[in-house]
C-alpha cells in the first residue's frame, strides 16, 4: 500500500501547488481559477465527487473522491521499479500526482482514497485513505441491532454516520481531526465534538444523567480516545523527511557523480557539511517535538470522576472520555482534560494557557430554557462563560443546591481549546513569502543555464570522438557547476547566525524562516494594556454621583476612607475575586479595587453565616477599625463574569440583615446604557471625556435592589441587568511603559506604521497614542462612529473630529475647554489619524466595505476590540499588501499573532507558544530589534544568492572556455576553488550583525528585482569578458606555442633565450590531461575573482554592519588573497604539479592581476555608484512613470487627490450608493511590491 502523506512544515514548503503560478493566472476570480484547474487539471467531477470539508472555517479544504486501480497500482509499481526509486521520490514531492497516477475519480461515497486541496491562495494538496471502523465487536456485548438508533437519538451525527446492516463506520483523519461519512447529508463531518445544534434545555435533558455504558462504547470506538497525542518523532523519520529534500536528493546525485570522478575530497566535504546541516535541523526539530510532547503529556493522565447513567459516579482516566459524558468535579484542582459546559455549580478556573494571563476567570452554568435555539446562540457572544476549557485549570468549584458541580464533555482529543492550539503548532499557516518563490525560479534559470552547457559540451565532445561515458560525465559535471550543491547550506546560514543573535538578546523562535520577513514589516500593531502600558493599575480616585450629578474626586492618595454606601458596597463586592489558600487572588483591577475598601474576603460559614447563604459563599465584610458601617458583610450569591464581548460584569449579593442587591461594573458606555436615564447625570459624557483624555482607565458602577423571594439561579441576566441605578466612575491609572515611547518614535522615523488595537475606551486610547508618540501633536484624530441598522433607519456612519482639551488648573478642580480645530489642506494630505472602535469596525465591514480600505489606509487607534475583531483586523491590513507585525502580551491576542505575518508575544504562558517570536523581555524593545535582524539576514540572503550566482557562472565559464579546448580544471583546483575559496567565504560572509539605527526604507523583498538582477547580469558579464579575454590574449603570447615546460625559468629573458626545465619531461607525463597555459590563465582569474565578489557582494550599511566589522570574513579574504598571489608569483614546482598549473613569465602574471584589478574596480563602481544608489533608482522609478503596485500604495494615491476626503462632520448611510458594496478589494497574496530600493 502507497505511504500516506503526513502534513508538516516541511511539506508545506516543498509541497505548494500552484502557488507559483504566473500573476495572470493569480489575478483571475478565485470562482474561475478552481473551475479551470479543475476542468484541465482534476479531471471532470461529478455532483458528490466533490465537496468541501470545514466548509467556512480557517482550515477549509476541497475534498476529491477517488476509487484505486490494480492496473494503475501495477503501473505504478514498475515505474518505481525502472526509475529506480525516482517515481516514488516525485509522488512524495507530489502527493496530487499519486492519487491521480494510482486512482479514478468517483463518488465520495464510494471512494477509498480521498485527495484535499486547501482553498487558500497555497493550494496545498495531501491524500488520505478511507478506513472503516467495526461496530461488530460491540454488537454481542451489547446485543446491538441493525434497527437500533445506537446514540441517545436518530438526529446525531453518529447515528447517521453508522451504516445498516453491517453496522460500520467510513472515516478518514485529517490533521489529527476524525471524519465520518455522513450517509443522510452525503458529505464528511468533522466527528468528536458535541453537536452545536443542541438547545441548553436538550444539554440539560439528554445529558444531565450522563451516558449509559454502551453509549459510551460506541462513541468512544467511533470519536477516538480523548488524548492530544503529540509522539516524539524517531530521529530516524526525521533524518529520512529532511534527507528526501529535493535539494539533497541533487547533492546526492552530485557526489555519486564526483566518486565516479574520483573527485572525491569535494564529495567528502559536501558530504560532511551536509551531515552537519541535516544534523542540526534534526536536532531542531527533535528538540521542538520534545517540547510540544511535554506540553501535552500531561494531558492524557488525568484521574476524573465520570457519572453514567446507570453506572453512578466513577473514577476513570481521562484518555476514556468521549463527548456527552457527564463529569463530577470536586472542590480539589483539577487540569482540565477536555472542553465541557458546565451544567451545574460554578467554577473559578486559571485560563493562562488560553489567555496568557493567569488571572482566575469564574464560569456559571448554563441556564436551561425552553427555547430551541443552538446553546451558543441563546448565550450570544458570551457562551464561554460557560464553558471549560481544555488545558485550564479549575482551582476552585462551588457545587449548588444539589451538593455537586456538574459539567458534560463537549469536545475531547484535537477538537478542544488546547488541542486547536497544538495543531496550529503541528500544522503552522503556510508563508507567502516572494524571495522563497523567487529561490525556486533562480534554481530553475540555473537549470536551464546548465541545460545549455550540456547541449555545448556535448556538441564539442561527440564532434572531438570522445567516448560516451566521458561525455556523458563532462555533461553531468556541466549540471553540478551550474547548480552549486552548496547552496541550501549558504542560505539557511545567515538565518542560523540572525536566530542566534536573536536568543542572545532574549528573543527566541520556532519558525526561523519568518525570520526574513520580519526585515519586510512596514506595519506593526500593538495591544495597550500590558504592552505599551504598564501591568499594573493604580487607583486614582473615585467619582461618585447622586441627583445633582457628579461629585468631587475622592482621592485614595488622601488616605482617608471611603464613606459607606452603594459605591463602597459595589467596589467591596462587585468583582471576581477568590480566596485561595488565605490570599485573594483575581484580576489585578479588581484587586486594586477590592484593596481600596480595607474590607476583608471570608467564607460564610467560617466566623459567621448569612440567612439563606449556602456554606462556603464568597463573604466579604469590613475591617474590625471600619465605623459607621451598618452591615456586618455581604455575600456573592451569584456572578455574571465579565467578558470582552459584553464589557461589563455582573453580582448578586445579600447584606447579612439587610436587603439582596445587584452591582453591576464595567465599561462606562455599556453600564450606562443599563440605568434608568434619571440617574445617569447630564454631564456624564463630559465628565468621562476629562478623564479618558488624560489617559486614565474609567471603570462605571451601578446597582439595583431585588426581590428576595426569587432564587438567584432563577434570575437572567436580562433580568438582573435592568433599571439599575448609577453610581459613579472609578478612575484607574494605566502609565506607560519606559521604553514604549523611544520604539514608536524610532518606528515611525523608519516609516514603519504603527497601530493600537485595544479592549479599552476610545478615550483613554487615543490619549495613550498621543503620549506615546503614536499620534504627534500636529496630528489630528478624526473619530468615526458606525451604527448598526435600527428599525426603519438603515446603517450610518459619521466623522467627527476629536476635541482637543486645554489643561486649566482653577483651585481644586480640573476644567478643561473644548477646542475644536478645522483640518488644513495639509492635514487633509495625510496628518490626521482616524479612530473607531470594534462596534464600528463591525458594522463598516457589514455595510460598508467600500470604504473600509480607505479607513484602514489612516486608522490608527482601534478600541474596545474583541479578540476575534483583533484578528480580522490584521488580515484586513494583509489584504492591503502590508507585511503586518502584531505584538501583545498574549492576553486575548494570541489569534492576532497567529494571523500575522510576525506575531510577537510577550507572555511565556503556554497559550503564546503558537507565536512565531516570544521575548523574554516584557517591553517592545524587541520590535524593532527584531525588524533589523529581519532586514539583516533578508540582505544576507541576497547576497548569498548573488555570491553563489557569481561563483557558480564563473566556474561554468571557465569550464566551458576550456572545453572547446576538450580540457578541464583538474580535481585539485576544482577542490581549492570549491573548498578554500567558496565554503570558507560561504560561511563567515554571513556573519555581518545587523545596523544599529533603522532607515526610513526597507531591502528589496524579491530577488526578482531590477538592482539585484542588474547586478548578478553585469557582473555575469564582466566575468565572461575578462575570461574571454585572458583565453584569447594567452593563445597569443609569443610563449605560448614555446614548450609548455620551459615559458617561466628565466624571468627577463626573449623568447629565443628561454631554456628547458630539468623537471619539465616528469610534469609533461604526469599532467597532459589539464595542463595547459588556457588551464592556468582560466584557473587564476576564476578563483581571485570569486574572492572579489564575495568582497564587493558583502553589504554593509544601511541594514548590515559594515564588512570591516565581520573580521573573520575580512580576515579569510586576506587570507585567501594572499595564498593565490602567492601561488600566482611563486615558482615552486611540486605546488604547480599538485595544482596542474604552468609557469607563465613574470609579465603574463602581472597582466592577469591587472585584469583581475580592473575587474574589481569596475565592478566595485558599478555596484556603489549604480546597483546600490537608492536616489538614481528612484529617479529612473520617476522617469519612467513607475508606481508601487501594492494595494495601500494605490488607495493612498486615490486618497490624496481627493478633495473631500477625509469627510468632517457628516453622516452617510448605507443605501446611499457611495457606501454600499459596489467597490471591492482583494489581493489574494500577502505580498508587497513596495518601493523598497
Amino acid at each position: 500500500m502507497p505511504r500516506e502523506q503526513e502534513e508538516s512544515a516541511e511539506e508545506v514548503r516543498w509541497l505548494s501547488g500552484s502557488a507559483s503560478w504566473g500573476s495572470s493566472w493569480k489575478h483571475l476570480p478565485g470562482k474561475v481559477r478552481k473551475e479551470v484547474w479543475n476542468h484541465f487539471f482534476m479531471g471532470h467531477f461529478e455532483k458528490g465527487q466533490h465537496a468541501l470539508l470545514n466548509e467556512g472555517e480557517e482550515n477549509e479544504m476541497e475534498i476529491f473522491g477517488y476509487r484505486t486501480q490494480g492496473c494503475r497500482k501495477s503501473l505504478c509499481l514498475a515505474g518505481s521499479i525502472f526509475s529506480f526509486g525516482i517515481l516514488p521520490l516525485v509522488f512524495y514531492w507530489r502527493p496530487a500526482w499519486h492519487v491521480w497516477a494510482h486512482c479514478v475519480p468517483c463518488s465520495l461515497q464510494e471512494a477509498d482514497t480521498v485527495l484535499l486541496r486547501t482553498t487558500d491562495e497555497f493550494q496545498i494538496y495531501s491524500w488520505k485513505k478511507v478506513i472503516w471502523i467495526y461496530l461488530s465487536a460491540l454488537n454481542s456485548a451489547f446485543g446491538l441491532t441493525p434497527d437500533h438508533p445506537v446514540i441517545t437519538d436518530e438526529e446525531y451525527i453518529i447515528n447517521r454516520a453508522i451504516r445498516k446492516p453491517d453496522l460500520k463506520v467510513r472515516c478518514i483523519k485529517v490533521q489529527k481531526i476524525r471524519y465520518v461519512w455522513n450517509y443522510l447529508e452525503g458529505q464528511f463531518q468533522k466527528i468528536g465534538s458535541l453537536e452545536d445544534w443542541l438547545s441548553s434545555a436538550k444539554i440539560h435533558q439528554k445529558f444531565g444523567s450522563g451516558l449509559t455504558r454502551e453509549e459510551q462504547e460506541i462513541r468512544r470506538l467511533i470519536c477516538g480516545p480523548n488524548t492530544i497525542d503529540v509522539e516524539v518523532t524517531p530521529i530516524w523519520k526525521l533524518l529520512i523527511k529532511e534527507v528526501l529534500n529535493p535539494f539533497y536528493i541533487f547533492q546526492l546525485f552530485s557526489v555519486c557523480l564526483w566518486f565516479s570522478e574520483d573527485y572525491k575530497e569535494y564529495a567528502f566535504a559536501i558530504i560532511i557539511m551536509s551531515i552537519i546541516s541535516i544534523s542540526l535541523t534534526v536536532y531542531d526539530l527533535r528538540e521542538q517535538s520534545v517540547k510540544l510532547h511535554h506540553l501535552v503529556e500531561s494531558h492524557n493522565s488525568i484521574t476524573v470522576s465520570v457519572c453514567g447513567r446507570k453506572a453512578g459516579v466513577q473514577e476513570l482516566e481521562s484518555h476514556v472520555l468521549v463527548p456527552g459524558d457527564l463529569l463530577i468535579l470536586t472542590g480539589n484542582k483539577v487540569l482540565m482534560p477536555c472542553d465541557a459546559v458546565l451544567i451545574e455549580g460554578s467554577c473559578v478556573v486559571d485560563e493562562g494557557m488560553l489567555t496568557g494571563e493567569s488571572i482566575p476567570v469564574t464560569k456559571t452554568p448554563l441556564p436551561q430554557m425552553d427555547r430551541s435555539v443552538p446553546w451558543k446562540t441563546q448565550s450570544e457572544a458570551d457562551y464561554k462563560r460557560h464553558v471549560l476549557f481544555c488545558g485550564t485549570e479549575v482551582i476552585q468549584a462551588k457545587a449548588a443546591c444539589s451538593g455537586t458541580v456538574r459539567a458534560v464533555v463537549l469536545q475531547t482529543g484535537f477538537n478542544t481549546a488546547k488541542g486547536d492550539l497544538v495543531r496550529s503548532i503541528l500544522y503552522p499557516k503556510p508563508m507567502n513569502f516572494k524571495l522563497y518563490r523567487d529561490a525556486i525560479r533562480f534554481l530553475l534559470c540555473l537549470v536551464g543555464t546548465a541545460t545549455v552547457g550540456m547541449i555545448y559540451t556535448l556538441c564539442v565532445y561527440v564532434l572531438s570522438g570522445e567516448p560516451p561515458e566521458e561525455v556523458m560525465r563532462k555533461a553531468l559535471d556541466v549540471i553540478t557547476i551550474a547548480v552549486p550543491p552548496a547552496l541550501p547550506a549558504a542560505l539557511t546560514t545567515g538565518i542560523i547566525y540572525a536566530q542566534r543573535r536573536l536568543k542572545k538578546s532574549g528573543i527566541f523562535c520556532i519558525s526561523p524562516q519568518r525570520i526574513n520577513v520580519c526585515g519586510q514589516l512596514n506595519l506593526v500593531c500593538f495591544d495597550k494594556t500590558g504592552t505599551l502600558t504598564r501591568d499594573g493599575l493604580d487607583l486614582w480616585g473615585v467619582v461618585s454621583c447622586d441627583r445633582n450629578g457628579f461629585q468631587e474626586v475622592h482621592s485614595f492618595a488622601s488616605g482617608q476612607a471611603l464613606p459607606w454606601g452603594p459605591l463602597c458596597a459595589a467596589m467591596a463586592s462587585c468583582h471576581s475575586l477568590i480566596l485561595l489558600d488565605g490570599t485573594i487572588q483575581g484580576d489585578p483591577l479588581d484587586l486594586k479595587m477590592f484593596e481600596a475598601t480595607t474590607w476583608e474576603m471570608a467564607f460564610s460559614g467560617d466566623d459567621f453565616s448569612i440567612k439563606g447563604v449556602p456554606a462556603h459563599a464568597t463573604v466579604v465584610k469590613p475591617c474590625r477599625t471600619a465605623s459607621q458601617v451598618p452591615v456586618e458583610g455581604i455575600a456573592i450569591l451569584h456572578q455574571f463574569p465579565f467578558s470582552s464581548a459584553l464589557q461589563r460584569m455582573t453580582v448578586i449579593v445579600q447584606e447579612m440583615g439587610g436587603d439582596r442587591l445587584a452591582f453591576m461594573k464595567g465599561a462606562p458606555e455599556r453600564v450606562a446604557s443599563f440605568c434608568q436615564p434619571e440617574t445617569v447625570p447630564t454631564s456624564f459624557v463630559s465628565e468621562l471625556q476629562i478623564y479618558t483624555t488624560q489617559g486614565f482607565r474609567v471603570i462605571a458602577l451601578a446597582y439595583k435592589k431585588l426581590e428576595n423571594e426569587h432564587h438567584t439561579t432563577a434570575l437572567t441576566r436580562e433580568t438582573v441587568e435592568s433599571d439599575l441605578i448609577f453610581l459613579g466612575l472609578l478612575i484607574l491609572e494605566n502609565r506607560l511603559k519606559e521604553e514604549t515611547k523611544p520604539v514608536l518614535e524610532e518606528l515611525i522615523s523608519a516609516q514603519i506604521r504603527t497601530v493600537m488595537i485595544t479592549g479599552d475606551n476610545l478615550q483613554t486610547a487615543i490619549t495613550v497614542a498621543r503620549k506615546s508618540g503614536m499620534v504627534s501633536e500636529n496630528q489630528k484624530v478624526i473619530l468615526i462612529e458606525a451604527n448598526e441598522t435600527n428599525g426603519s433607519s438603515s446603517a450610518s456612519i459619521s466623522w467627527t473630529l476629536v476635541e482637543e482639551k486645554k489643561h486649566i488648573t482653577y483651585g481644586n478642580q480640573d476644567n478643561y475647554i473644548n477646542i475644536r480645530d478645522e483640518v488644513s489642506d495639509n492635514g487633509r494630505e495625510g496628518s490626521y489619524h482616524f479612530a473607531l472602535t470594534g462596534k464600528s469596525f463591525h458594522v463598516i465591514s457589514q455595510h460598508f466595505s467600500s470604504l473600509l480600505p480607505k479607513i484602514l489606509i489612516n486608522g490608527t487607534i482601534f478600541a474596545r476590540m474583541s479578540p476575534g475583531q483583533k484578528s480580522s483586523l490584521v488580515e484586513e491590513f494583509q489584504k492591503l499588501d502590508y507585511f503586518v507585525g502584531m505584538c501583545g502580551d498574549g492576553a486575548n491576542d494570541c489569534g492576532a499573532l497567529k494571523m500575522a505575518h510576525v506575531g510577537i508575544s510577550l507572555s511565556e504562558q503556554e497559550a503564546s507558544v503558537a507565536s512565531p517570536f516570544t521575548s523574554k523581555t516584557p517591553n517592545i524593545e524587541c520590535v524593532p530589534h527584531l525588524i533589523k535582524e529581519g532586514r539583516a539576514a533578508l540582505v544576507t540572503s541576497f547576497c548569498m544568492f548573488k555570491y553563489m550566482a557569481l561563483y557558480s557562472m564563473i566556474q561554468y565559464v571557465g569550464v566551458l572556455l576550456l572545453y572547446w579546448e576538450t580540457n578541464s580544471l583538474s580535481n585539485y583546483q576544482f577542490l581549492f576553488q570549491d573548498l578554500a575559496i567558496t565554503t570558507l567565504i560561504g560561511v563567515t560572509m554571513n556573519l555581518n550583525g545587523a545596523y544599529p539605527k533603522l532607515v526610513p526604507f526597507r531591502p528589496a523583498g524579491r530577488l526578482i528585482s531590477p538592482p539585484l538582477l542588474l547586478s548578478v547580469i553585469f557582473n555575469i558579464l564582466l566575468s565572461l569578458a575578462m575570461h574571454i579575454a585572458g583565453f584569447i590574449l594567452v593563445q597569443r603570447q609569443p610563449w605560448y606555442s614555446v614548450e609548455i615546460h620551459s615559458a617561466c625559468t628565466v624571468q627577463n629573458e626573449s623568447i629565443s633565450d628561454l631554456t628547458m626545465s630539468p623537471a619539465a619531461p616528469e610534469k609533461m607525463e604526469s599532467n597532459s590531461a589539464f595542463t595547459s597555459f588556457e588551464n592556468t590563465t582560466i584557473w587564476f582569474l576564476g578563483t581571485i575573482n570569486c574572492i572579489i565578489v564575495a568582497l564587493v557582494f558583502s553589504k554593509g550599511k544601511p541594514f548590515r554592519q559594515p564588512t570591516y566589522t565581520n573580521y573573520v570574513f575580512v580576515l579569510v579574504l586576506i587570507i585567501q588573497l594572499g595564498v593565490c598571489l602567492f601561488i600566482l608569483f611563486a615558482d615552486i614546482p611540486e605546488l604547480y604539479r599538485r595544482l596542474d598549473l604552468l609557469c607563465t613569465p613574470i609579465l603574463w602574471r602581472v597582466s592577469i592581476v591587472i585584469m583581475l584589478s580592473l575587474n574589481f574596480i569596475v565592478s566595485l563602481v558599478a555596484e556603489e555608484a549604480v546597483i546600490e544608489n537608492r536616489a538614481l533608482w528612484m529617479m529612473i522609478k520617476r522617469c519612467f512613470g513607475y508606481q508601487s503596485k501594492s494595494q495601500y500604495r494605490i488607495w493612498q494615491r486615490d486618497l490624496a487627490g481627493d478633495p473631500s476626503w477625509p469627510p468632517l462632520n457628516q453622516t452617510s448611510h448605507s443605501d446611499m450608493p457611495e457606501c454600499g458594496r459596489g467597490v471591492s478589494y482583494s489581493n489574494p497574496v500577502f505580498e508587497s511590491n513596495e518601493e523598497q530600493l
